[in-house]
């Protein structure tokens, strides 16, 4: 490779290097102005000028150039000489000093400050900077003031071919439908080269493809991949590998290249039909297996991918059609033959079917090859099973009136076991759906009876489950729902809809309705419902009423007179006796109560009682009764005012601010002393042993009256005073009749053989300051406390 390249520089070198030394100098100056024309005349001419033609003439720089040009990436082993300087106001005699500055100017441009020749120190390149812009001055040597004005000028780097090219966004994938057709467009593609495009051919592109053939072709120019071949299959090849390389120089030899890959996948389309793997499927079933079970799963193949694969599947022909259906499965692409309806095996015992796959979505395009469909054959045997009974009706519905009577026959049902064994039925009523047991059945022949009385009034349906067992396996069970429907028979009289009270008028006028009356009728009669009224026999000639039978099955009361007085009769009663229309017919008696009333003229009543003569005129009812509302209020607070009056008590809860000890009880009665036995009983507290019964408080007046608790038991020899303390304290709090005021009872007992002997002070041969209460610790907490109390008073007493 370095070989190559000297070869193409020296190629290039060769006849720039001849053409610099042949042309003058003023070539590379590119002459612009006058005093680079006269350039080669003598400084003298130039001073020779008349004095006019310097006033008209302004002054311009003896030398001016325009641009230079130099090699990229030279790399020999002197600086290159990229150009030369020089003005006409240098002699030669070296008096002149040329300076060069700008774009690089010292550190890669270089000028000899005698001669004015350029030359690059370093190695350029073009990609990097195209182009560098400097300035060039002639000044004196001696001086270093400028002769003339400063000059700009432009060094371009002139390209070679040192850059390949390059597929920056590479490596590159593209799809195409399987079975296109002969230059289908797959993708295209793009290089770059660094190199110059407007010299020469260094970037100037061919496109060709180095591995991919014959599948795929390229333009050499566009870069555009297209199929070679037609009818590319994806079930035989997904995926190819082209390898794509671009040159530059126009694709001549010596020119740079770069490679890049591109994958080229297949997309599938529909151009393959579903095959099933088999032609025939044998399936098995038992005959009592669930609605909706799944049979069996039959699958046809398809080399295509994704919905191009799926297929819908359908049953055609075969004799079990209306008992099986197949449904697809999208997930497995398989079809899933399904039970629609019950199966029989003593009825048939295997089914024929032929199932059909077809492709889903078909492409039109591909038509031609075929159907895109397939067939096979479905082959299910019934397998025998224990089935439960079957019932000759999926439901019954029995009749019955509600006078039937009791173990009379309703209806039947009847099953039979449809095994070939056919096994015997025993029947049975679920209690659950007759909880009141009103039916039974007959376990061999399912033959219902009536058990209990019904009543249509009450309940006019009754819904009952009938089971039906096989004998030789009582696992195999059915049930079967019956309703029973009571008949209505002729068993209730007509009565009042509702009890009714009649207003009369004092002031009424003969042949006026009082009250318009209807019946009712717990029966359910077919014809409806027709009632007959009348009056009771002695009431036939009734003067003051009469009845009047109307359309709608309904009565008026009519008044035959006017002038009914209250003061007279208040209340008037009319027995009417109402009959149905049934098979024997039934009626009964109902009385209306008519009251007379006073009214307004025009017949609105305001008063049905007597006393309402001895009220003042114009109190109206509402009055009266707000009056005699305030009566009973005023009553009920007086007696509850006295109620609390008897039942208040002086205060006995003793205050916080007073002392316990200045709350002071006094008794009137001095008592009898120990022959008194209305006071306290202290012989029972002395004697323990002697409690029984109860011994009623003496202190107080009990409030309440209860019975008297039960006696304590005897307490043996020993009793501890402890334990007889809490039991007499237990009484007095659970006592309804204490008092709640604390009161002071004595306890003179102190228990037999009580190693203390007795505590209290007034049988003691010794006085305070003689005792000591230290032992009091030894016999308990609540002693010690005790002992603690005395101790500080015999303390404060020493004080």
């Amino acid at each position: 490779m370095p070989e190559r390249l000297a070869e193409m520089l020296l190629d290039l070198w060769t006849p720039l290097i001849i053409l610099w030394i042949t042309l003058p100098p003023c070539i590379y100056m590119a002459p612009t102005n006058q005093s680079q024309v006269l350039m080669s005349g003598s400084p003298l001419e130039l001073n020779r000028l008349g004095e006019e033609q310097r006033i008209l003439n302004r002054s311009k720089r003896g030398w001016v150039w325009n641009q230079m040009f130099v090699l990229e990436e030279f790399s020999g082993p002197e600086p290159i000489l990229v150009g030369r300087l020089h003005t006409d106001l240098d002699p030669g005699s070296k008096k002149i000093k040329y300076i060069l500055s700008g774009d690089g100017a010292g550190t890669i441009f270089q000028i000899n400050d005698v001669t004015g020749d350029i030359h690059a120190i370093k190695r350029l390149d073009r990609e990097e900077k195209a182009e560098y812009t400097l300035t060039a001055q002639a000044v004196d040597w001696e001086t270093s003031k400028p002769l003339e004005p400063p000059s700009e000028f432009i060094i371009k780097v002139q390209d070679i071919n040192d850059n390949a090219p390059e597929f920056l966004n590479g490596p590159y994938h593209a799809t195409v439908p399987e079975m296109s057709i002969l230059g289908t467009s797959v993708t295209n593609v793009t290089a770059t080269d660094a190199d110059d495009p407007v010299y020469g051919n260094s970037a100037k592109l061919v496109y060709s493809i180095l591995e991919g053939q014959p599948y795929f072709s390229i333009e050499p120019e566009t870069a555009v991949i297209k199929t070679a071949l037609p009818n590319m299959d994806r079930e035989a090849k997904e995926e190819y590998l082209v390898v794509i390389q671009a040159k530059d120089m126009g694709g001549h030899s010596g020119g740079l290249s770069g490679t890049t890959t591109l994958t080229v996948t297949l997309t599938d389309v529909n151009d393959n039909p579903p095959k099933f793997a088999q032609s025939l499927y044998h399936f098995s079933v038992p005959e009592d297996v669930v609605l909706g079970t799944a049979i069996g799963r039959v699958k046809a193949n398809d080399q295509d991918i994704g919905e191009n694969a799926q297929s819908s599947y359908d049953i055609i022909d075969g004799d079990g059609t209306a008992l099986f259906e197949i449904t697809s499965d999208a997930q497995a692409q398989d079809g899933i033959i399904r039970l629609r309806k019950p199966l029989d095996f003593e009825t048939k015992k295997s089914y024929t079917l032929k199932v059909e796959a077809a492709n889903v979505h078909i492409d039109p395009r591909f038509s031609g090859r075929g159907p895109f469909k397939d067939t096979a054959t479905v082959k299910i045997v019934v397998e025998d099973a224990d089935e439960p009974p079957v019932f000759s009706s999926p439901t019954y519905l029995l009749e019955v009136h509600e006078n039937a009577a009791l173990n009379s026959v309703i209806g039947q049902v009847t099953a039979r076991d449809p095994d070939i064994t056919s096994s015997p039925i025993r029947f049975s009523i679920d209690r659950h759906t007759d909880l009141e047991r009103q039916f039974n059945i007959n376990a061999d022949d399912g033959k219902i009876t009536l058990a209990t009385p019904l009543d249509r009034e009450l309940s006019v349906w009754h819904n009952i489950t009938i089971i039906a067992t096989e004998i030789r396996n009582h696992s195999q069970i059915s049930r079967v729902p019956v309703a029973i429907k009571v008949l209505d028979v002729n068993d209730n009289a007509p009565e009042f809809a509702s009890e009714y009270e009649a207003f009369l008028c004092e002031n009424g006028k003969p042949g006026q309705v009082i009250q318009t009356v209807s019946a009712m009728d717990k029966d359910d009669p077919k014809s409806g419902h027709y009632f007959l009224y009348s009056l009771l026999p002695e009431m036939v000639n009734n003067p003051n009423f009469t009845i009047k039978k109307n359309e709608d099955n309904s009565l008026s009361i009519l008044a035959k007179h006017n002038g009914f007085n209250r003061q007279k009769q208040e209340v008037y009663l009319l027995p009417i006796v109402i009959s149905d229309s049934g098979n024997p017919p039934l009626s009964s008696t109902s009385t209306l109560t008519i009251r007379v009333c006073g009214c307004s003229n025009d017949g609105v009543v305001q008063s049905c009682n007597v006393e309402a003569y001895v009220l003042p005129i114009g109190l109206s009812m509402g009055a009266l009764i707000a009056i005699l509302a305030c009566i009973i209020l005023l009553l009920v607070i007086v007696v509850l005012f006295v109620t609390l009056r008897r039942h208040k008590n002086e205060p006995l809860i003793i205050k916080d601010d007073e002392d316990v000890r200045e709350n002071i009880i006094r008794y009137d009665d001095e008592g009898g002393g120990e022959e008194d036995t209305e006071a306290f009983d202290i012989a029972t507290l002395q004697n323990p042993d002697g409690i029984n019964g109860f011994l009623p408080r003496k202190d107080i007046k009990p409030d309440l009256q209860f019975m008297p608790r039960q006696g304590l038991a005897p307490v043996p020899n020993g009793v501890d005073v402890d334990e007889f303390i809490n039991v007499r304290l237990h009484e007095a709090d659970n006592d309804p009749t204490a008092p709640p005021y604390d009161s002071i009872q004595i306890y003179g007992y102190e228990g037999r053989g009580s190693v203390a002997g007795s505590l209290s002070s007034l049988e003691s041969t010794t006085s305070d300051s003689d005792q000591n209460f230290d032992y009091l610790s030894d016999w308990g907490p609540r002693f010690k406390r005790l002992g603690e109390l005395y101790s500080v008073g015999e303390s404060d007493k020493e004080t």
